[in-house]
């Protein structure tokens, strides 16, 4: 078989669903054409192969590159102000009616230019790439008018030369002062005119909402998702964080891809998403970082059969995180996730999350050449370490 690179010497965590478990294969070999795998598997069943180039991994172990499914990586300013007042007591939702929050991020953001933002992102974005990450999802939410949702998103895109971004629109993520008094009024403006306009430009890949007592209502992000679709757009949705509005469920009507967070789920929510293959992400960072005690309904998900992933939600008021390898950590001890569950989260079922399952996440012939090369005896490190990044190589596109 002629083809571009060759892995071989590994052991491979191939998260393929043809296989059990992780899909470990303790001799195995990876070959890619351009950025396609031609063959991922085992030594003595692979072809002869005629290579331009031989990589020895030592025996190293291989998995897809790592997915951050939900993030906010692209904003300007801090909240570390913020951080003080709920040290000293005060709630999320105490600052965010005071004008904190979100608002003050909006503010921010407002004031940035598209190359300030691509600036102040990219660090972010190079701290997982660091981490063998090669697909991240980016939300906008920050600017909260047309333009600079617009613009927001532009800025995402243009973080692309370093991984693989799937940008979602999220103009119904808070009200702008503008609208203090109108919420009506704005969802009339994300469903005719933000929307539209970032599927005329080709800026996002999916439509997200924050469902949420100091967000929107189950009404007015249902008229979002009928947007959405009328527009062609997935949905995803940012649910039962703080309290429980049915936007599981309300999600899983319109087959959204995903529904986050989920702290709030009920039962309802959860047989709703089991139908309708609707993906749980789960955000560790954000229940950590708010020092929330009430934990997602993980061992009802699990008995549902409810595909989860994890992601690190990085955004600059609630979850800080920079690394989906803590994440990892963080789902396990925090959420009691097992290390399979962990791994599948952040490769095969964060690209479901996205719709991008058959694309990332799994090393299979015909997906990306998508491959994470680390210095590890055995997949469990991956979430046992924390602090620590035992990345040998990441390999983004056969590259």
């Amino acid at each position: 078989m002629r083809c571009d690179r060759v892995w071989a010497n590994a052991r491979l965590a191939t998260l393929a669903t043809s296989r059990a478990g992780l899909g470990e294969i303790d001799r195995g070999v990876v070959a890619s054409t351009g950025d396609r795998i031609v063959y991922a598997g085992a030594l003595e069943d692979a072809p002869s192969f005629d290579a331009a180039e031989t990589i020895d991994c030592e025996g190293r172990w291989i998995t897809p590159g790592l997915i951050d499914c939900h993030t906010h990586l692209v904003h300007a300013g801090d909240r570390a102000h913020e951080f003080e007042l709920r040290l000293a007591g005060a709630s999320y939702e105490e600052i965010a009616r005071s004008g904190g929050g979100i608002a003050a991020t909006v503010a921010a953001t407002r004031a940035a230019t598209e190359s300030d933002l691509v600036a102040t992102a990219r660090p972010r974005l190079e701290a997982l790439v660091a981490e063998g990450v090669t697909t991240v999802e980016i939300k906008s939410g920050y600017g909260l008018t047309t333009d600079d949702e617009l613009k927001m998103l532009r800025a995402a895109r243009g973080l692309g030369d370093r991984a693989s971004i799937v940008t979602t629109l999220l103009g119904a993520h808070a009200l702008p002062p503008e609208f203090a008094d109108d919420a009506d009024g704005y969802v009339d403006l994300v469903c005719a005119e933000m929307i539209p306009a970032a599927v005329e430009l080709g800026l996002a890949d999916a439509v997200d909402a924050f469902c949420e007592g100091i967000g929107f209502t189950a009404a007015q992000t249902r008229r979002v998702f009928e947007a959405a679709r009328g527009h062609g757009l997935p949905v995803k949705l940012h649910a039962e964080q703080l309290s429980n509005l049915n936007g599981a469920a309300l999600a899983a009507e319109f087959g959204a891809l995903s529904a986050d967070h989920l702290e709030h789920l009920d039962s309802t929510g959860i047989e709703a998403m089991a139908r309708a293959g609707t993906v749980a992400t789960l955000l560790p960072g954000a229940f950590y970082f708010l020092r929330e005690t009430r934990l997602p309904p993980v061992e009802a998900l699990r008995a549902a059969g409810v595909p989860m992933a994890l992601a690190t939600d990085c955004n600059p008021g609630t979850s800080p995180l920079t690394s989906l390898l803590l994440t990892l950590n963080m789902g396990a001890t925090l959420f009691r996730l097992t290390v399979e569950e962990c791994l599948t989260a952040v490769t095969r079922n964060a690209a479901r999350a996205l719709g991008l399952s058959g694309e990332v996440g799994t090393l299979e012939a015909g997906n990306r050449c998508d491959l994470a090369i680390w210095d590890i005896e055995r997949p469990a490190e991956l979430v046992y370490r924390m602090g620590f990044n035992p990345l040998h190589a990441r390999v983004w596109r056969g590259i």
